[in-house]
């Protein structure tokens, strides 16, 4: 393999690895067969595994994750793809009301061992209905996993583990993140689901973040040390489960906590993350706690406009400088 990998590649890298491994794992989604996908996310798949295994379907995100559901509480693993994470509304009905309910109303006798995969987010001027941050629209239904992973090693560790949980998944690829690069991980590697990343140390303050909004803290933490502040970056990896032990590890590192989320500020996950600091980890703060995250509005479809909404460096530094001073 090459000494880099896209995360673009990684996707694919990841399923095809999970598809080599199990033949029950089958691929379903618009545009993903000889097209490889409308972000090129399964590139390569349809040539290896053929129709049989690679479903191209019709325009019906209901028909989709419905197709899916069926298959796999009959045995399958299917992998399904639903093109931006905004249309994930349009399937609402079997991700908030069948699918994670499954198991739970069967006594456990039927499993739904599914991953919905979605390109998610923002930053790329893609509009209103295109560029949401949706994993916390995920994060309100019991009875999901919920994966946004940042790297392309985690893109394929992650992918494994979640093709591998009898548990449904949704699986959030970030598009500002698919031309990133990073070093391939080794064929057997998993990253268990749940288990988040400390990516910078650091004394001063824990930023914590997920998906795309990990490189932004990282490049915001770089202009803090040049400050002389000493930011610690948590990759959260996923929200559900949710590594609440890391970012408390780190808080008593640091007794200080920003977070870094492209969900708008309202209902975002940052909220629920804060509110278990205070009920767990109260004695550990020095300061208030800070959350960056996207504005209570529509994304707007110019670049400078979302560059108003959305988290920026600029925005993550500034709330820093403001704990450090407290």
């Amino acid at each position: 393999m090459a000494d880099v990998i896209t995360y673009r590649a990684a996707v694919a890298e990841g399923i095809a690895r999970e598809m080599r491994r199990d033949p029950a794992v089958v691929c379903l989604g618009e545009d993903i067969g000889a097209a490889g996908g409308v972000f090129k996310t399964t590139a390569g798949l349809f040539e290896e595994f053929g129709p049989e295994r690679v479903w191209d379907t019709p325009i019906s995100e209901q028909a989709i994750v419905g197709a899916a559901m069926g298959a796999a509480m009959t045995g399958m693993r299917p992998v399904a793809e639903i093109m931006f994470s905004d249309f994930l509304a349009c399937c609402w009905d079997y991700l908030a009301n069948e699918i994670p309910k499954v198991r739970y109303m069967t006594g456990g006798q039927v499993t739904v061992p599914l991953v919905v995969r979605t390109a998610n987010g923002g930053g790329l001027g893609f509009g209103a209905q295109h560029s949401q941050a949706t994993e916390n629209w995920a994060l309100t239904v019991p009875g999901l996993k919920i994966a946004a992973p940042a790297t392309p090693a985690d893109v394929i560790g992650m992918m494994a583990a979640a093709i591998r949980s009898d548990d449904p998944v949704v699986f959030f690829e970030h598009k500002g993140l698919l031309a990133a690069k990073g070093s391939p991980p080794p064929l057997d590697h998993v990253v268990e689901l749940g288990r988040a990343s400390v990516v910078r140390e650091g004394a001063d303050v824990t930023l914590v973040a997920l998906a795309a909004m990990v490189p932004l803290a990282l490049r915001a933490a770089a202009l803090l040390a040049e400050e002389g502040v000493e930011a610690e970056v948590v990759d959260l990896r996923c929200l559900v489960p949710l590594d609440m032990s890391t970012v408390l590890a780190s808080l008593a590192r640091t007794s200080r906590l920003v977070t870094v989320e492209e969900n708008p500020y309202q209902g975002g996950w940052g909220a629920t993350l804060v509110s278990v600091v205070a009920d767990e980890g109260f004695g550990l703060l020095d300061a208030p706690v800070r959350r960056v995250a996207g504005e209570c509005v529509p994304l707007p479809f110019a670049d400078a406009l979302e560059e108003r909404v959305v988290p920026t460096v600029d925005k993550v530094v500034a709330a820093v400088r403001d704990l450090t001073a407290y």
